[in-house]
This record gives structure tokens, sequence and C-alpha cells, in this order.
């Protein structure tokens, strides 16, 4: 028996398979207006390449309506040791084409941090010891007013690795040393996040094509078909997880859902008396000022 609602799925699957011939990348920067040496800075933490512009919903928005300065630090280039130089250069299109700095953690530019774990931390304390103080250096020479990196329990391992060796290169920096932090989650769900960033559909389309860039990895997985899906459940969850229990659902289509915390005294630190729902078109200035 068929009904409006196979029509509706049915659609949703032959977008998909249209999508995915469309091309990959090679797409000229969309437009964003002038960012001065002088302008605040959001530095963005990226566990591997890709995660800049899958979680970047509210790293664009910073960009393109407060004229922030983003740059994205490639942590890592992968694990696989033959695709880090494709990779970084893939990550080098995504961020030209979203106005994104790109900023590597050798001053090679390949490679990138290896083994960025916990696993490296506890056994390995040299190596992580090594790896803390070039991402401290980074963080101190830019002096980021909003720090982007994964939640402490984000499943995988490098993530994982990437939120102990953040906090552990600021806990480096001295007591005076502030920053607003943004957690991020994309592998496992943050249990307690207290900030929804919508998207306008335009924002979420270049997310897509961003993530696009990087061929190799959507190649073998086209996971830059499903964001849109992924941010219209987060409206789903963040309705509920930072609306409240029972709250009515959001007002737009697409989201991302962040923890907003401050870096100060040399620890993590509350920073808002309540958890907030932006919308597309809601001022960023109040809680980034």
């Amino acid at each position: 028996m068929s009904h409006s609602y196979h029509h509706f799925v049915d659609e949703f699957v032959r977008t998909l398979d249209q999508a995915r011939e469309l091309p990959l990348g090679d797409l000229p920067p969309a437009p964003a207006p002038r960012v001065h040496d002088n302008a605040p800075r959001v530095l963005i933490l990226a566990p591997h390449p890709d995660d800049e512009s899958i979680t970047g919903g509210l790293a664009l928005r910073l960009r393109r309506e407060l004229s922030f300065r983003v740059s994205a630090v490639a942590v890592t280039q992968g694990s696989r040791v033959d695709r880090r130089g494709a990779r970084f250069e893939e990550m080098r299109g995504a961020c030209h084409f979203l106005g994104f700095e790109v900023i590597a953690t050798r001053t090679n530019g390949l490679g990138g941090l290896a083994e960025i774990s916990l696993r490296t931390r506890e056994r390995n304390p040299g190596a992580w010891a090594e790896a803390t103080a070039a991402l401290a250096q980074i963080i101190d020479y830019h002096r980021p007013a909003v720090l982007v990196m994964p939640h402490d329990q984000d499943f995988h391992s490098t993530h994982l690795g990437v939120h102990r060796l953040a906090a552990d290169a600021l806990g480096t920096l001295g007591p005076g040393f502030r920053c607003k932090v943004v957690e991020t989650e994309y592998w496992r769900a943050m249990a307690n996040p207290n900030l929804m960033i919508e998207s306008s559909p335009a924002d979420v389309a270049d997310l897509v094509a961003a993530v696009s860039f990087h061929r190799g990895e959507v190649a073998r997985n086209p996971h830059h078909l499903l964001l849109p899906a992924w941010m219209a459940d987060n409206v789903r969850r963040g309705s509920e997880l930072v609306g409240g229990q029972g709250a009515s659902a959001a007002g737009g289509h697409f989201a991302t859902l962040y923890r907003l915390r401050e870096w100060a005294s040399g620890g993590f630190a509350p920073c808002l008396d309540a958890p907030r729902l932006m919308a597309a078109d809601a001022d960023l200035g109040v809680l980034f000022s």
C-alpha cells in the first residue's frame, strides 16, 4: 500500500542518489567580508582534515557575520602515511573555499602530529610532551578569542587525543591565558551541550561543498551528502537537550550542537548562565563580542 510518506522517502533517496554525481571540490571561494589582521581569531583544532568543515557551522557564521579571522589547525593529517600530503592539500582547498586559513603543526606543512591518542599520552610521555609543546606554541602565537576542539567523549581515539592534547597545551600557557572554548561532537553526541547554532540552508550548502573538497575521504564514504541530515537531526536533539525537555522544536532546519566554556585561571570554567539556542538570524555578538 502506497501513501504520501513513501513519496517523501523516495524523493529523499532520489536526491541523495543524484547528489552522488555532483563534482567534488573545485569551486571558487564563497563570498565573505574582508578580515582585518587584528580581528578576533577563531582557532579550530581539527583532529583530521575534514573535521574543520563538518563541525564548522559556528566558525563559518563568526567569519561571515562578525568578520572573525578563522584558522584551522591540521593537528594530524590522518593515519595513512601515503595520504597525508593529499589530505593537507584537500584541507587547504576546503578552507580556502570557506574563507578560513590553514595552519600546519609542522614547519614543512607535511605529516602533522602522529599518534595523538590517550594511549600515546600514557605510554609515550616524551612524544606527548613534544606534541603538547608544538600545539601550545601555535595557540600562544595566535592568541585565539575562540578555540574549537572535540569534546572529551567523542569516541574516535584521535578526537579524544586532540581534546586531551589541547587541554594539556592550554595548561602550559599559565594562569593569565584565557579564551572561549567551543567543544564539538561528531562521532559521539555530547550528553550536555549548552549551545545550539542554527545554520541557514546557504551555509549548509557551503559546508557540504567544503567537505566535498576532501575527495579521498568522500570517495570511499560520501559523508558530505549526509551532513544536512545530521544537522537536521541536531535540531531534533538540540531542541530538548539545549532547549529543555518537553520544549517545542526549534524553528530552523539545520543546526550544530556545541559546549561553550571558557579557559581561565588554568582550567575550564562556565561562561553561560543558561543554555542557548541561536537562530540563523540571531546576533552571535552577544556570546562572542
